[in-house]
């Protein structure tokens, strides 16, 4: 409803006291001056504006309109660019209300400018409305005084119905999403997250927006309580209200044509462009989000990048790509490195009464082209899933698997270790690909790159049991006569696992029951997987020695160096929080500390997590003398030489499959007859792909693989 007011006279306003240094009153010569320059004042005699002493010229000021109060920063003759566009410092054509500018800004065609402190060389061009009112949160999910919770900014994540909502903070990442998140029947751990978020805020109605300094903000229709950091660009947006722009020199961030961004917090180093929307939203450092893009109650990881598609009530994990307009994404949490196909649908697709499912998928997650599941579904890492219609709940619990719909009324096929069969060229680039497209320069969520960590390892001992678990099931239907003769469980087990081993290239499919609700799924290739997932782990563990052993300057790994890694406190559980990879023990521990009052603060929770970072490594050593004790089932200690040699032949294996695999891979791409025929001759395929030689990746490959054979042999 419009208030119409009669018009007063102004009694000059209160100036804000932390804006009163080096400012003057201005003189009579100069409010003439401004007169004569077509600007006016609410304030007959101009007490209302006060100006630099160090440098103010009255002929810069033009055509404008000052009320409240008004503080100029240093305004001298000159000219301030940005790209193409150059203007003159000074206000021009303008409407200022309760504005406090900095040095050297251009004020051009802003109809309306309310309640903002400017920084320096700020560049304000046709901008229709920019104004903050004194209660803004700036998409803190924060109370101001007298509001009451209904007004409060929730992010409803990885659930439709709000259940797992949390509130976004400026200094958010996705590792404090997460625990938020999952944290669910902890009510006082959920309290204490709501004050660790309001803490150091003083609720005050007392806020002004904010633009850094050297941002340039340019045909703009709505800014309204926005907080904008340094050397943001912002051109042709179309509305930004209740946000956060975090920018800086290092890490610039931008916002272009036609954009809408409301209640959330754009992390630096961000990209936002053509007509994308976002809405109760947190993106992380060094995202982009473009081409029409919906990002609607979702949390978005650092370095992801996302495309004409639909985001809604996701959390989602560092180096997510979604660039597909008929794809979304809806109820998830994924959990990183993760590729969303082209018409992948996943979402709404639920088991009850009520839109309350979800899908939780660990890293690396990957449904091919018009893919669509069932919620509940949860799957392990590096899971590819083929293209189908999955019509039934699925629980995917082998990784670096691939998964193939069979048919509506059918089992669901499933290749577990499939990357290491078929395409282990992936598992060595992930980590040099997502290390090289890390552009962040402050980096504080830290992100585990390597497909092959602490989190898919746990995965890969439970899914080596379930398959020594299903064999013997199958061994005993068909007659097996070391099975059958075993008296007790675990001496079946055993026959089992013997003939995994001894029977290298046996053929036969398991049925896991447990895979997909009803129909269950169709395991392929058991033997073959066995043996992958049993090498994956034996190359992990002998690379985390060897990464331990340089880092403390232990030459072999000795008797003496066992000894002092077996000290080492032992983690078996491990929780990706927000794509760290952090010991599930040490997650309980600093929700006890938060809980206790012994961490008081987001950047407390921060450096907690920095501490584990720094202990990873030994963790992981630690760690890795475990898995090996499991797969030979005694202690390390007890180890004969040819458990060593068993070790180095398997993990050297691994090695040279990786260097050259990854070369066939990317060398079939030039042979293939099929790949050829769209060129016309071999110089312009070489001219458009590139020479096989000159590709850098490989080349780091083949130097790293040496070097790391050369070490693995004297490790042991």
């Amino acid at each position: 409803m419009v208030t119409i007011t009669p018009m007063n006279k102004a009694a000059s306003p209160a100036f804000p006291k932390d804006c009163l240094k080096d400012t003057r009153a201005l003189t009579s010569a100069e409010i003439e001056t401004l007169k004569k320059n077509r600007n006016h004042s609410d304030v007959s005699d101009w007490s209302n504006v006060l100006v630099s002493a160090k440098a103010f010229d009255p002929n810069l000021l033009y055509g404008s309109a000052f009320s409240g109060f008004v503080v100029l920063g240093p305004l001298r003759a000159a000219k301030v660019k940005y790209h193409d566009l150059e203007l003159e410092c000074g206000i021009y054509n303008s409407k200022l209300r309760d504005v406090v500018t900095g040095s050297d800004d251009a004020i051009h065609n802003v109809a309306y400018l309310e309640n903002y402190r400017l920084g320096n060389g700020v560049i304000l061009f046709n901008v229709q409305e920019m104004s903050c009112t004194k209660h803004s949160k700036f998409g803190n999910g924060i109370l101001k005084q007298g509001e009451s919770e209904d007004v409060r900014v929730w992010i409803g994540v990885a659930n439709e119905n709000d259940g797992r909502k949390v509130l976004p903070f400026e200094s958010m990442i996705p590792a404090d999403a997460y625990l938020w998140s999952r944290k669910r029947g902890d009510k006082a751990l959920l309290k204490r997250f709501v004050e660790l978020t309001e803490s150091g805020d003083s609720k005050k109605n007392d806020t002004y927006g904010t633009v850094g300094n050297e941002s340039v903000i340019k045909n703009t229709t709505l800014l309204k309580d926005a907080k904008i950091g340094e050397c943001a660009y912002i051109k042709g947006a179309f509305k930004l209200k209740n946000i956060t722009v975090l920018s800086s020199a290092q890490e610039e961030s931008q916002i272009g044509e036609g954009v809408e961004m409301v209640n959330g917090i754009m992390g630096y180093g961000c990209r936002v462009f053509y007509q994308a929307v976002a809405v109760r939203f947190v993106l992380g450092r060094n995202c982009q989000l473009k081409y029409g893009a919906r990002l609607l109650n979702s949390i978005l990881g650092d370095n992801s990048t996302v495309s004409c598609c639909e985001l809604l009530n996701n959390l989602i994990f560092p180096f997510h790509e979604q660039h597909h307009n008929s794809s979304f994404l809806i109820a998830t949490t994924v959990m990183g490195q993760s590729n969303i196909a082209a018409g992948a649908t996943i979402g709404s697709n639920h088991n009850s009464r009520s839109p309350d499912g979800e899908i939780i998928a660990g890293r690396g997650f990957w449904p091919g082209l018009c893919s669509d599941f069932k919620h509940n579904s949860k799957f392990a890492s590096f899971v590819l899933a083929s293209k189908g219609s999955y019509q039934h709940e699925l629980n995917i619990s082998y990784p670096f698997s691939l998964i193939a719909a069979a048919g509506e009324d059918e089992p669901i096929q499933i290749m577990p270790a499939y990357w290491f069969m078929f395409n282990m060229f992936a598992i060595a680039r992930n980590n040099y690909k997502f290390k090289k497209r890390d552009k962040r320069v402050v980096r504080v969520q830290h992100i585990e790159t390597d497909p092959l960590a602490s989190d898919t390892m746990q995965q890969i001992l439970p899914a080596l049991s379930r398959i020594i678990e299903l064999s013997k099931k199958y061994l005993q239907d068909s007659g097996y006569e070391s099975v059958l003769a075993a008296k007790s469980e675990a001496q079946k087990l055993q026959a089992a696992k013997d003939f995994l081993h001894q029977n290298p290239n046996a053929d036969f499919v398991l049925h896991d029951e447990l895979c997909q609700k009803k129909y269950g799924a169709v395991i392929l290739k058991p033997v073959k997987a066995y043996k992958e997932y049993r090498k994956i782990v034996k190359y992990f563990a002998a690379r985390s020695l060897m990464e331990y052993c340089s880092a403390h300057k232990i030459k072999r790994l000795s008797a003496s160096a066992v000894q002092k890694i077996t000290a080492i406190d032992l983690y078996t559980k491990w929780t990706n929080a927000g794509g760290q990879i952090i010991p599930s023990k040490k997650v309980d521990e600093l929700c006890a500390k938060i809980k206790a009052k012994k961490i008081n603060s987001w950047q407390a929770v921060h450096a907690f997590y920095d501490a584990c970072q720094e202990s990873y490594g030994d963790w992981k050593a630690r760690y890795s003398i475990y898995l090996l004790e499991q797969l030979y089932s005694r202690k390390i200690q007890d180890f004969t030489k040819d458990i060593f040699k068993d070790i180095i032949a398997d993990v050297t294996v691994v090695s040279n499959d990786m260097l050259s695999d990854s070369y066939y891979s990317r060398k079939k791409d030039y042979d293939d007859p099929f790949r050829q025929m769209t060129y016309g001759d071999e110089e312009e395929m070489t001219a458009v792909l590139g020479s096989l030689n000159d590709n850098s990746f490989l080349r780091d490959l083949k130097a790293q693989t040496a070097l790391f054979n050369e070490r693995l042999d004297s490790l042991f």
